[in-house]
């Protein structure tokens, strides 16, 4: 994180590279959506559950990215009045409504393959297998397209966590497609359908989990204030350190408010400053406000 400066740098830092992580996800977002439609159509002609599984989790895919992208668009809108972080938490709101989104799709599935190990459908092997492979190439480029470069930004994570799921998802409708070609089993089409389901849930539950924690105003990851507090009072010219907040605006936007009080006789201003270079250096925090509390200050008058 050396390559923050002070504040005002960390906002051109974070629209820096905004346009990147913006071009990867527009791409992404292009190769998944239109190779959604193929597997969906794919899933129907073969009748394979698994094909659709992995479409519907496309599906979510393709939302994610689009509102990831749509997210960067915003992001780069300066903050106003009333909005005076700027839209920078939007991003974090699409990738929780993103979560939530895949719980659904995920119940969903899972209920049509206990239908289907009830009541078994016929599956064509031959049509599934090529889609599946063809799926497979498709999201190994989005994945390498993501994973480029610095993936720290929650979205990209979230976005190629999905890709990741997705490349499960078409490795899991290839082993259905083979099996059904080798062996006629069509049950394995719905059984590993749920196994896409089970990777579905656990990317649906970080994203879910990380970005509700920044909804809200969790401490960053990695953000103990007890020890903050104690590290900060064995500076050189703090007495105390109290009333410590610390949120996030965004993963990459750490904020922190405490109250310091400066050692008898020693300049507050140079204290401040001395607090604010620790946290950035100690604890990678670029934007403090430190209030300074001038409880020292009647000793300091009665001395003088």
């Amino acid at each position: 994180m050396s390559h923050h400066g002070a504040h005002d740098h960390h906002t051109h830092d974070g629209h820096d590279h905004i346009p990147k992580n913006e071009r990867k996800i527009a791409i992404a977002a292009a190769l998944t959506g239109g190779f959604m439609v193929a597997e969906l159509v794919g899933g129907l002609l073969s009748g394979s559950l698994a094909l659709i599984a992995d479409a519907g989790h496309m599906l979510t895919d393709f939302a994610s990215l689009m509102l990831a992208w749509f997210a960067f668009r915003l992001a780069r809108r300066p903050a106003d009045w009333k909005r005076t972080y700027g839209f920078d938490r939007f991003s974090v709101l699409a990738a929780f409504v993103n979560g939530l989104s895949l719980f659904l799709i995920a119940a969903w599935i899972t209920w049509e393959a206990i239908e289907r190990l009830t009541a078994p459908v016929e599956v064509l092997g031959g049509t599934m297998l090529i889609i599946a492979v063809l799926g497979l190439l498709v999201n190994i480029v989005a994945f390498l397209v993501l994973t480029r470069g610095e993936g720290d930004n929650l979205n990209v994570r979230a976005a190629a966590l999905h890709v990741a799921g997705d490349l499960l998802g078409s490795v899991a409708a290839i082993v259905a497609a083979l099996v059904i070609l080798a062996t006629g089993w069509t049950p394995i089409d719905p059984i590993l359908s749920v196994v896409v389901v089970l990777i579905i849930l656990r990317s649906a539950w970080k994203v879910v989990r990380e970005s509700g924690s920044i909804l809200l105003e969790a401490a960053p990851d990695g953000f103990d204030r007890r020890k903050v507090a104690t590290d900060l009072e064995a500076l050189p010219g703090v007495d105390s350190v109290a009333h410590i907040h610390a949120w996030s605006v965004t993963q990459e936007r750490p904020m922190v408010t405490m109250e310091v009080t400066p050692a008898p006789g020693t300049d507050p201003q140079e204290v401040k400053t001395r607090v604010k270079t620790r946290l950035r250096e100690a604890f990678s925090i670029e934007h403090a406000t430190v209030e300074i509390s001038n409880a020292t200050v009647p000793a300091e008058a009665s001395r003088g």
